[in-house]
């Protein structure tokens, strides 16, 4: 990305091994963490997200509902936020982690705002029961949940 900012202080986020199952696993317990602290009351979906960029950093968000419905944010762009504000960049890993039988994608703007970051990331997308056991865990590329990305710049 042109002009991307250099990865700085994390105030607060994990650093792991980018290429490793523990980038994997420290993501998804701060996705699962993160989900636990949503805030959901209109709906009652609670949803938690972590990104891992290049440089090791994990960083956490989750849903938070407005009574407006269209001022709701999402966990993902929740944990892209949490990444910039950090000075961090170059997300490499996505986990999305929800309730349910059948493990959810991040939404079309979700989508977007992680392209905006990274051409191309792997997702993985996890589905817990009311106990917080794991039911279902999926993977995609983010290329292929939105392979023509919307850009105003020149490619990352």
């Amino acid at each position: 990305m042109s002009g991307a900012r250099r990865p700085g202080p994390t105030s607060g986020a994990r650093r792991v091994g980018v290429r490793s199952s523990a980038a994997e696993g420290a993501a998804l317990a701060a996705a699962r963490q993160a989900r636990a602290r949503a805030y959901a009351p209109y709906s009652g979906y609670r949803v938690g997200a972590a990104v891992v960029t290049r440089s090791g950093g994990v960083h956490a968000g989750c849903n938070v509902e407005n009574a407006t419905f269209g001022a709701t944010l999402c966990a993902e762009r929740s944990a892209v936020a949490a990444m910039v504000a950090a000075g961090d960049a170059e997300p490499v890993l996505c986990v999305v982690v929800t309730a349910g039988p059948r493990p959810a994608p991040p939404c079309g703007i979700c989508r977007q705002v992680l392209a905006e970051f990274a051409r191309d990331m792997r997702l993985l997308l996890v589905s817990e029961s009311p106990s917080g056991r794991v039911l279902r865990r999926s993977s995609a590329r983010l290329s292929a949940l939105l392979p023509q990305a919307f850009r105003l710049r020149s490619p990352l």
